[in-house]
């Protein structure tokens, strides 16, 4: 591993930002630390920056342990959330200040500057000021910045954050692709799911101080470890009557996470569905809300509230009106643990129809919604 992080814990007076946490990174990779406010995802990134120093437990970079390590000498580069761009210099100065300060020979300060301009896409724009730029140009800047001193590790605290959606959506994919161009192993901080799951090659999941789950986004968005995980990720609703539902029945557990595309809602004349009609319950639509690409209906199945998405193709529905319901499967959660749990009424089902059947199940044996 590049970076490990071992038996690290910190507290704040009273408050424990990190506990016994214990995680690595491969070289080369892209991660994200992923959470809520307060989960402790910007206290690992600033330990690992030498910005904060942990209580006990110990930091290691390529295998040389850094906690007695000043941050200018962890070979770090960082890219804060507001930037942090000098607004009296240009964009030119901001991204050679670096090099200056380690009094590199102008000649090659030109030219690392010289070349990172062109990398990030802001030629033309060498003699402009911090103000004169849009919120994506200033990310551009402090992330050639940040790359300057030819960093060994890059960090990156909530890049996104400042940016408006759209822009944030085109510079999920830049970043993603510089990174790997520079082929540094970097570590990013967000609490958007979305940005997470899209840029990063592995995420760590952290909720009050601890680590939650370390995987893919695959793993962690399709086999959540933890009561936590499951609920945080994707657009859950948490329910505990859940044994109410065809094709559940009650276990040991607390209660049951369920999402969106895992609950199918059609019209009782609807024929695709003929062989599974009776792996289905009435349900009636509460709310209907436009997504743009999609309609999110609310659902009223044996008094338990569920959310699902429809198809702006498929025929209208309105509130009030009687579906018919599928619940394909929940994650059953307890106090430690998630468990995928199927619909054993739609499990058993012997399905001849292979319209339904491609329809239901894709290769990976997950339904596809």
């Amino acid at each position: 591993m590049y970076v490990e992080l071992k038996n690290i814990n910190k507290s704040y007076g009273d408050f424990k930002a990190s506990k016994d946490v214990n995680l690595g990174i491969e070289k080369g990779s892209l991660v994200a630390l992923l959470g809520p406010s307060g989960s402790g995802k910007t206290t690992i990134l600033r330990m690992i920056a030498g910005l904060e120093r942990p209580d006990s437990g110990d930091i290691i970079i390529d295998g040389v342990r850094v906690n007695n390590v000043s941050p200018s000498e962890r070979g770090i580069g960082f890219v804060f959330q507001n930037y942090a761009l000098f607004r009296y210099m240009t964009v030119y100065e901001n991204i050679a200040f670096g090099l200056e300060i380690k009094k590199m020979p102008k000649k090659e300060i030109k030219a690392r500057v010289e070349e990172l301009i062109e990398l990030t896409g802001l030629k033309g724009f060498e003699k402009r000021y911090p103000n004169q730029l849009s919120g994506g140009q200033r990310q551009r800047v402090a992330f050639a910045r940040a790359l300057a001193p030819n960093p060994s590790l890059l960090l990156l605290d909530e890049p996104f954050a400042a940016i408006d959606a759209k822009v944030r959506q085109e510079l999920r994919s830049w970043l993603r692709e510089m990174i790997y161009k520079v082929g540094i192993t970097s570590i990013f901080v967000t609490h958007d799911q979305d940005e997470a799951v899209e840029v990063a090659d592995q995420i760590i999941v952290t909720n009050k101080g601890r680590v939650e789950q370390i995987g893919t986004p695959k793993e962690i968005y399709k086999t959540p470890d933890t009561p936590f995980v499951s609920e945080f990720i994707g657009r859950s609703t948490l329910i505990e009557d859940y044994h109410k539902l065809k094709g559940f029945e009650k276990g040991d557990y607390k209660g049951a996470i369920v999402r969106p595309e895992f609950v199918e809602a059609f019209k009782s004349d609807n024929k695709v569905f003929s062989e599974v009609m009776d792996c289905s319950e009435e349900g009636v639509v509460t709310d209907i809300l436009f997504r743009g690409d999609s309609l999110e209906l609310k659902l009223n199945v044996n008094g338990i509230e569920l959310t699902t998405f429809r198809s702006l193709e498929r025929r209208k529905v309105e509130i009030g009106e009687k579906m018919r319901v599928i619940i394909y499967r929940l994650y059953a959660v307890d106090d430690e643990k998630a468990y995928l749990l199927e619909n054993q009424e739609l499990k058993d089902k012997d399905i001849k129809n292979r319209r339904l059947e491609a329809y239901l199940y894709s290769s990976d044996g997950y339904f596809v919604v």
